[in-house]
């Protein structure tokens, strides 16, 4: 069992130490890794000189350079980030795993909050599920870490989703070109998402989609008869497990398969996971996939 397991940082009750944590596993790793390309260029950026403000190194490509760079031009480089919640009932599941689909992408979802403020980029916050409920405007100051956390401890996911109205919802909301971060299990109609992801990228902005399952939602591991509830809707039903299988693997990577097409073909980052992955991988995985784009 690995540090950055869910299961070891479930015993870790306070989110902005669990992210803490993520983050320090993350940069270590980086710091061994043949990786570059995270997020930024270097164009963007030149060495540090004495008399520079330490505020505005970037330690993400200190972690792979083990050298001191700061941004170029800081005003004009600054990347604006909202990290959009996916609040429906579904997200609360989880089978056997220590952390619901929710509290995974959280987890997450902090951590990448974290690494943004690190790095004095501003991060807001919009939630859903069959509407946009909460939004927090972008801030980069230190104390809106807190802020966001805030609000991301204090939800609960209820409810059904309306993903793709909501994700044009957002593309009307935000006025500036930003990176949208959407933590979602993607229940629901891929092509009406898709459509949603399209209209975001049509306003120019950078997306990247954190798919979270369950690992139970990815192995269907059941035996015998099985009563299973629809989380949004309450609706029960019966299947024999056995004679459901096959059919149920297969749907399942269709509707993976189409998320991966589709955003392959809109230029939006197709992030896949599972609850039982650990954090600092997840956030690799991350990583490779924005290296295989430049």
């Amino acid at each position: 069992m690995t540090q950055l397991s869910p299961e070891s940082l479930n015993q870790i009750k306070r989110l902005d130490l669990r992210a803490r944590m993520i983050v320090r596993g993350f940069l270590q790793g980086l710091h061994h890794s043949p990786f570059h390309g995270f997020s930024v260029q270097f164009s963007e950026h030149r060495r540090y000189h004495r008399g520079d403000d330490p505020k505005l190194i970037d330690w993400l490509v200190y972690a792979k350079t083990d050298k001191y760079y700061v941004k170029r031009f800081e005003a004009e480089t600054n990347l604006t980030g909202y990290l959009v919640m996916d609040l429906s009932g579904s997200m609360g599941f989880k089978h056997t795993q220590p952390m619901t689909k929710f509290e995974y992408a959280i987890c997450l979802a902090a951590s990448l909050c974290y690494l943004m403020t690190m790095q004095q980029d501003p991060v807001g916050l919009i939630t859903f599920a069959d509407r946009v409920q909460a939004n927090l405007p972008a801030r980069s100051r230190r104390g809106h870490f807190a802020d966001v956390l805030g609000h991301l401890s204090r939800m609960t996911p209820a409810g059904e989703t309306d993903l793709g109205g909501c994700l044009t919802r957002v593309a009307t909301m935000l006025r500036h070109t930003s990176l949208v971060m959407l933590f979602s299990d993607l229940l629901g109609d891929p092509a009406e998402t898709l459509a949603g992801l399209a209209r975001l990228r049509h306003g120019g902005h950078d997306v990247i989609v954190f798919h979270v399952l369950d690992q139970a939602e990815i192995d269907f591991p059941f035996v015998g008869a099985v009563e299973l509830e629809d989380p949004e809707t309450g609706e029960r039903f019966q299947i024999d497990a056995g004679g459901y299988r096959d059919e149920y693997l297969s749907e399942v990577e269709r509707f993976r398969e189409a998320y991966r097409e589709g955003c392959g073909k809109l230029q939006v980052d197709y992030v896949p996971l599972s609850t039982e992955m650990p954090f600092d991988k997840a956030l690799t995985e991350y990583l490779i996939n924005r290296q295989s784009r430049f």
